[in-house]
């Protein structure tokens, strides 16, 4: 996948262990930014992709992030588009009751590149029936 930075001193992602499904963005600030609890941020990376046709590449929290300080994704799942080549921005909540400092380079996201397809769409008047209905929770917890 092709990438370029918007500034130099811009971060590359990267795989953090051989065995990593995602890989680090980082967050591209010329200072510290405290994020005040409850507040949503969107965070420059510096960094642009260019991603195959019929991929998109996912934005994902990173779990210890989420854990720790409670700062995690808005969106639970960003999904950035094969079509899109501006630069790629992270949108932050600080979802807990203290603040938090991301500090210039930090990794403050994960990316993770998925195939996916187009399907067609074809309107009928009724579905085949199948013995679930309810949704949410309805095949139970056990």
């Amino acid at each position: 996948m092709k990438i370029t930075k918007f500034y130099k001193d811009a971060i590359i992602p990267t795989y953090q262990t051989k065995g990593a499904a995602g890989f680090d963005f980082c967050a591209h600030l010329s200072e510290p930014y405290i994020m005040q609890p409850g507040e949503i941020h969107a965070f420059d990376t510096g960094v642009g992709v260019e991603i195959p046709d019929g991929y998109e590449l996912q934005i994902r929290s990173r779990s210890g992030l989420a854990y720790k300080h409670y700062i995690s994704l808005l969106n639970g799942i960003g999904t950035i588009d094969s079509d899109y080549r501006g630069e790629m921005r992270v949108l932050l909540k600080n979802y807990g009751d203290k603040e938090f400092v991301v500090e210039p380079g930090m990794r403050i996201a994960q990316g993770v590149v998925a195939k996916y397809e187009h399907i067609e769409f074809e309107e009928v008047d009724d579905l085949p029936e199948t013995n679930r209905s309810g949704g949410f929770g309805s095949t139970g917890l056990k």
